[in-house]
């Protein structure tokens, strides 16, 4: 074991053996797992985009993917040469990050967004109730919250009022709103329009009762979240105790971490608690988000 770890170099060449043979016998998984992170993350992304009704060009996202993912990695590797494999290591890191942090903050863009529909459902019931209590339509009732509200809500029931225009029926548009917007208020909302249209009902008692519930649903969402704020708040600390720690070691003794980053088993050890603290870090998030 001694002799392992006095020669760097056969370390190295063991981890990249073990590397090289288990990418080699999973090499469909493998690719299955870099297209998924690469092209398949630009496909979402565009899609997303497409679902918040923003205008895209496929050339000029896949460009700005690649830019932020092989363009910043190779920054830097240029900024670390000549340390080779530190260049290697990091470059690597920071370009599979460029492929999945543009798909995370847009999917974090549109969760927001489907947030503020249903909290817009609020008033917007209100709105269909008084205009279905003066004798108006649904349609009728939804061009109301189109005219009178700003925001995200008006904008999915214009396009679902444009989609009637063109043909489609009431309930095939609202259908293809709860499939956009897929949150249980929302297919709350659409699956009691489609039923009272078939059976007939006292549509405005109806808004009325999803407003309540709605309301409700929201003040046990928030009672959550201030419950588990402080579980969030540890976890943050938790994951962000090892940076600072090398950050404070590096102003006190810098001769002591150079060979963590200059030395094949540090690199080793810089890697594992990369990893670490990812999946530390996943879990700490599932265990902390509930879902109502």
């Amino acid at each position: 074991m001694s002799f392992l770890i006095d020669n760097d170099w056969l370390l190295f060449i063991i981890f990249g053996a073990m590397v090289f043979t288990f990418c080699y016998i999973n090499i469909d998984r493998v690719l299955n797992f870099l297209y998924e992170k690469s092209l398949g993350n630009r496909e979402e992304v565009i899609d997303i985009m497409d679902r918040m009704m923003v205008e895209t060009n496929k050339k000029r996202i896949t460009m700005i993917l690649l830019l932020a993912s092989f363009g910043l990695g190779m920054l830097s590797f240029v900024a670390l040469w000549p340390n080779v494999i530190v260049g290697l290591i990091f470059g690597s890191l920071i370009t599979v990050l460029g492929w999945t942090v543009p798909k995370r903050v847009m999917t974090g863009l549109w969760e927001s967004r489907c947030n503020k529909v249903v909290n817009q459902m609020l008033d917007g019931m209100v709105i269909m109730a008084n205009g279905i209590k003066s004798g108006l339509s649904i349609t009728q009732s939804m061009e109301r919250i189109v005219e009178n509200m700003r925001g995200p809500l008006p904008q999915e029931f214009k396009l679902a009022l444009n989609k009637v225009r063109l043909g489609m029926t009431v309930e095939e548009s609202l259908n293809e709103f709860s499939d956009r917007v897929q949150r249980q208020d929302v297919v709350m909302f659409v699956t009691a329009v489609n039923i009272l249209k078939e059976t007939g009902g006292n549509l405005a008692e109806t808004f009325q009762t999803i407003t309540v519930t709605i309301r409700e649903r929201q003040k046990v969402e928030k009672k959550i979240e201030a419950m588990t704020a402080q579980g969030i708040m540890q976890g943050a600390i938790i994951t962000m105790v090892p940076f600072l720690l090398i950050g404070l070691f590096y102003m006190i003794d810098p001769n002591y971490l150079i060979p963590l980053f200059t030395k094949p088993l540090g690199w080793f050890a810089l890697f594992l608690m990369l990893g670490l603290q990812v999946i530390g870090g996943v879990m700490m998030k599932k265990i902390v988000t509930i879902k109502i």
